[in-house]
């Protein structure tokens, strides 16, 4: 089956939009298959939630002229590599690498980039794990590679990079220096915390007690929202 090249056939944003929700899908689809067996072989479930999103028509118009772009099909696709994102929310640091291991490995996904927060945290303290991957979409005139960005972090690095994202928000970017500084000391409890309950964790493993695990009526969510 010939490939779309370049998007050329692809031409319309009703199109685009069932692109990036299809790749969400397949995405989400992989990620509760690769749980189910996980908790088939392991009794452990890595993943505790899911949720996904596709960026809203202003936020990507927003993003290309502050790059400098034109705002066309073309550079959106291009240039703009979290249209459609998947987050994943693990119990542990382990599980962060394990997961993305564990896509990196699928046939079908090809990772384009890396970005390791967690060892290379932000200067705010913003820890996650983010790849960038394409997965075939296909459509009756052909396949179509499209991008989704997959953010891994665990519970903890999730409840500080929210509250982050909310206090941006409510500074328009501009954050009180004090604030800043009281949010790092957070990012370094949150580090603390994390290393403990692995710790711990590992600990259990290596005795006689059953490792911290999920029951088997766990429900993984996964849900699609708008940004």
């Amino acid at each position: 089956m010939e490939q779309a090249r370049n998007y050329e056939d692809v031409d319309s944003w009703k199109t685009i939009i069932l692109l990036y929700n299809s790749a969400l899908k397949e995405i989400g689809t992989k990620l509760e298959i690769l749980n189910d067996e996980f908790q088939h072989v392991h009794q452990y479930n890595p993943i505790e939630h899911i949720k996904s999103r596709i960026k809203t028509p202003e936020s990507i118009v927003k993003k290309l002229k502050r790059r400098g772009y034109e705002v066309t099909i073309n550079n959106m696709v291009q240039h703009v590599n979290d249209i459609a994102g998947v987050r994943i929310i693990c119990s542990f640091t382990s599980d962060i690498y394990r997961i993305a291991d564990m896509m990196a490995r699928q046939n079908d996904i090809k990772v384009l980039s890396i970005k390791d927060y967690i060892k290379n945290p932000k200067e705010s303290g913003y820890k996650s794990f983010h790849m960038i991957v394409s997965v075939p979409i296909f459509l009756s005139y052909g396949n179509v590679e499209t991008k989704v960005e997959i953010q891994i972090r665990t519970v903890a690095m999730d409840f500080w990079a929210s509250l982050e994202h909310k206090i941006n928000y409510k500074y328009d970017g501009t954050v009180p220096e004090h604030i800043k500084r009281e949010l790092y000391e957070c990012a370094e409890m949150v580090s603390d915390l994390d290393a403990k309950m692995m710790g711990l964790n590992e600990e259990i493993k290596g005795s006689n007690a059953s490792p911290l695990t999920e029951t088997d009526d766990t429900l993984v969510l996964f849900t699609t929202e708008k940004s």
